[in-house]
């Protein structure tokens, strides 16, 4: 079979049989048709690790807008696409090499930004609650920061999603995968006093109060995207004299590493941020590390008491 006419069927069966969301399928489209931007229109078969390695140095080689080459985490994800394309080749019982052989490359390990206590008071503190887009923005920081959401699921939500009563809720993460989601107190009050403060039927939780187009034909307000977000959580960082690049994923990062430094397990911390994989998590070692270090401190090379 042609590479072309298995990509397209293969992009089929990760939207109706496995349900993948709509970024992540033009995501795995936009890596695959590089390969086919290399090589051609070529027969599956083709694909061998030789065909592989060539195409890993042109990947290497590549440049985009913004940059002269592609880093290595991106090179890695156009050989995760191409691996989960091999592993529905074998399914279909398309004669193709194993999605086994396909080594990623080493990558250095992340390193985590976070904020501390005083920098999250101070970054809380920015926003003009006496408007009501500052009380929002306050909203939107407190959960951030106490639900570990990611920023493109805070803003899927809509008013009733969030039960501020419980301080629970469920949202629907990456891999189209539910996962319970928790908030403190603080950060429902914020929440409730932006919704009670609103007097608009708009069924999003945060909306848009500024810029050429806050209401639709309808009269209802425009969901804020994820890039008024970040620019929102830079703006409050840089206010409260924070230097370093602080995100959405910073106050995720935050909330993370404020349940390890508090004594939450790893295993609990990897199911609160929706993480399949435990490795992922484990970007968090800043956190145990230190930990790790008082344990020896206090208990090795001590005497015993008689």
């Amino acid at each position: 079979m042609l590479f072309a006419k298995a990509k397209t069927d293969f992009l089929e069966y990760l939207e109706i049989e496995q349900n993948r969301s709509q970024k992540t399928i033009a995501n795995y489209d936009h890596y695959l048709t590089r390969l086919h931007d290399f090589a051609g229109d070529i027969q599956i078969a083709d694909i061998d690790a030789e065909l592989i390695r060539k195409w890993r140095l042109w990947l290497n080689r590549l440049g985009t807008n913004t940059s002269d080459e592609l880093g290595k985490a991106t090179q890695n994800y156009h050989l995760i696409a191409l691996r989960s394309f091999l592993k529905f080749c074998a399914k279909r019982d398309i004669p193709a090499m194993s999605a086994d052989k396909i080594e990623l490359a080493r990558t250095k390990r992340k390193q985590v930004t976070f904020l501390n206590e005083d920098e999250l008071l101070r970054v809380f503190a920015e926003p003009d609650i006496t408007m009501l887009a500052g009380l929002r923005d306050r909203a939107i920081l407190e959960l951030l920061f106490s639900s570990g959401l990611r920023v493109s699921e805070l803003v899927g939500l809509d008013k009733d999603h969030i039960n501020l009563k419980r301080r629970e809720f469920m949202v629907r993460g990456k891999g189209q995968k539910d996962r319970p989601i928790f908030i403190s107190e603080q950060a429902a009050t914020w929440v409730q006093a932006y919704i009670d403060k609103r007097q608009d039927t708009t069924r999003p939780l945060f909306v848009r109060y500024s810029g050429r187009k806050t209401v639709d034909l309808s009269g209802n307000f425009h969901r804020l995207t994820a890039r008024s977000i970040q620019r929102l959580v830079a703006r409050y960082a840089l206010m409260a004299g924070i230097t370093k690049h602080v995100s959405p994923h910073t106050l995720r990062h935050s909330f993370a590493t404020d349940l390890l430094m508090n004594g939450a397990d790893l295993r609990s911390v990897q199911a609160m941020l929706g993480h399949s994989n435990i490795a992922t998590t484990q970007i968090y070692t800043h956190v145990t590390d230190p930990h790790l270090r008082s344990v020896h401190e206090k208990f090795h090379g001590k005497a015993p008491e008689s």
